[in-house]
């Protein structure tokens, strides 16, 4: 398994070593000593699993302290352009993104800690995704920064009219209109 170090501290994308014959594959999707030795310790304790399809935008979500969460977030069937909104106050990133394609083909999963939005375009006719998370859920804490930000800029993939946002979504501030409640502790 690689962990890969991105433009942004503390974001990772991590490929998995795939072992195939005719019979299939095999992989290690998950490893918590080596994670705790490569990024840091941590305690992932809800599984989720999403199905969606082509034009399907979901984020860009976080949960406020104290059930803010940590994501490992992997795509197994079909295509996703996946992002990390860096939304730490004081961050030298801060308003910056990680973008990376993840895939039932590449098998690539993307590390999103705490302190950022998350979110993902679907890039093939369905995709689902399945994610970790190191909190559990609490409707009363969740938010989000819009999908569409100008002041972001995020490239999801997708032409304008084939984009799908729920309505929950498409009412998410934007960045500049919120304070955020993550701080950077370098």
């Amino acid at each position: 398994m690689k962990y890969i170090e991105t433009e942004i501290p503390d974001v990772f994308i991590i490929e998995p070593s795939v072992f195939e014959d005719e019979r299939g594959y095999f992989l290690e999707s998950f490893n918590l000593k080596k994670f705790k030795k490569t990024i840091h310790p941590i305690t992932f304790v809800q599984d989720n699993e999403s199905k969606s399809s082509k034009g399907v935008v979901r984020g860009l979500h976080f949960q406020k302290p104290p059930f803010h969460q940590a994501k490992l977030v992997r795509c197994i069937e079909g295509s996703v352009l996946d992002v990390a909104v860096d939304i730490r106050k004081g961050s030298p990133t801060f308003g910056k993104y990680i973008a990376v394609e993840l895939s039932g083909a590449n098998k690539k999963q993307l590390f999103v800690p705490r302190g950022f939005a998350h979110g993902f375009s679907v890039l093939s006719e369905t995709a689902i995704c399945i994610y970790k998370v190191d909190n559990e859920y609490a409707p009363e804490y969740d938010a989000g920064i819009r999908w569409n930000d100008t002041s972001l800029n995020i490239n999801w993939g997708l032409a304008e009219n084939e984009v799908i946002v729920s309505e929950k979504d498409k009412a998410l501030p934007f960045l500049n209109e919120f304070d955020t409640p993550f701080s950077f502790n370098g």
